[in-house]
């Protein structure tokens, strides 16, 4: 069989969807991009492979059905589970004879993630939660802010006008209560700067991270690195996503009390879908501590304000985070078990970030 022309591989490698071409003894021809993040293989390892070298499903069923495909005609099975180095996917999966102009055969192999579908509804509905909550924290705070000041002011002129040393000391708890609700406010509103854009090494802010937290527990945890070297620069504040990652990393380190593993991963995604928007390239930072994982109770709530699982914070560093993390367009998600938390940031690479922001900063473009 021939090889696809230039063009039909961009074509093929910018689809949503894998595609894989077998030929008539079952040999892979091409694998799109897509399909090498979604089977978590390199297309240069399985060209010309049987797919029962690579592949592995429940019951060999995308095997069964390029077999089946050979009567002419195209079969599609829905919910198929692929396993994978890292999880298991499930897609829906339909299987395409072709006849090409020279009478060779070949197989097209579509896959179509349906968790990805799913977990795309569940990005939009945490978006849309963390807006809304964003919203409803800042008309409080403001709504706060605006009586506190006067009760402060009001007990600063009283302190003025007392004698009593006894009596003053009432009015300097006011002021310092005052204070400590204007600062609690303050930071439950996060950042109160726009990011200052520029390029950055994802992994340099790593290891500002990691350096941070092993300082602050004496090495007292271990802090395991894995990173890809080819992602590329990223646009964004430095120090803003410092702050972000570091808030996730010292809940990790206080929930492993001294005594636990934390994983610093990175890997690149290809046509990534955060929320409504579609990426080409995002950088994909797994954050996994072998903890005691998230309460079920608050795995809903994980990234509200005020919202903790233990005695050693006021539950903003999360909140922060993913609104440091979505000023860069990205998101942040977890999946949480006994033994096993990772925190998953995505964040958008290359030039689709800056079409995004041109796009918000010109909404009649």
């Amino acid at each position: 069989m021939k090889p696809l022309s230039p063009l039909s591989n961009s074509v093929l490698d910018n689809l949503a969807s894998g595609v894989i071409v077998f030929d008539l003894g079952l040999r892979v021809n091409y694998v799109n991009q897509t399909a090498e993040m979604l089977l978590g293989v390199s297309a240069k390892h399985v060209l010309g492979e049987l797919p029962t070298t690579w592949m592995a499903c429940q019951g060999e069923a995308v095997i069964d059905l390029i077999r089946a495909s050979a009567i002419g005609s195209p079969i599609t099975k829905r919910g198929v589970v692929l396993a994978t180095d890292r999880d298991e996917v499930t897609v829906d999966c339909t299987v395409t004879p072709i006849l090409d102009e020279d009478g060779t055969r070949f197989t097209i192999v579509e896959l179509q993630q349906v968790d990805r579908r799913m977990r795309i509804s569940r990005e939009e509905r945490l978006i849309t939660q963390q807006v809304l909550t964003r919203d409803v924290v800042r008309g409080l705070a403001h709504e706060i802010k605006n009586p506190l000041g006067g009760l402060r002011g009001a007990a600063q002129l009283l302190e003025g006008e007392l004698e009593s040393a006894e009596l003053k000391e009432y009015t300097h708890i006011i002021i310092q209560e005052s204070d400590r609700l204007q600062e609690l406010l303050n930071r439950m509103l996060g950042p109160n700067r726009r990011p200052s854009y520029a390029p950055v090494n994802i992994h340099h802010v790593l290891e500002r991270v990691r350096s941070l937290v092993l300082a602050e527990t004496r090495e007292k945890i271990k802090i395991v690195r894995d990173y890809d070297p080819s992602i590329p620069e990223l646009i964004g504040d430095s120090d803003q996503l410092i702050q972000a990652i570091l808030n996730i990393v010292r809940n990790a380190s206080r929930v492993l009390d001294d005594a636990g593993t934390v994983t610093l991963q990175t890997r690149i995604q290809r046509q990534l879908t955060i929320g409504n928007a579609r990426y080409r390239l995002a950088a994909q930072i797994d954050i996994i501590d072998d903890g005691p994982g998230i309460p079920t109770e608050i795995a809903d709530t994980l990234f509200f304000p005020m919202v903790t699982a233990g005695s050693g914070g006021m539950g903003l560093g999360l909140s922060i985070a993913q609104s440091l993390i979505n000023q860069h367009k990205g998101l942040i998600e977890c999946t949480s078990c006994k033994g096993k938390t990772i925190f998953t940031i995505f964040l958008p690479l290359g030039d689709d970030i800056s079409t995004a922001r041109d796009k918000e900063n010109n909404p009649s473009d």
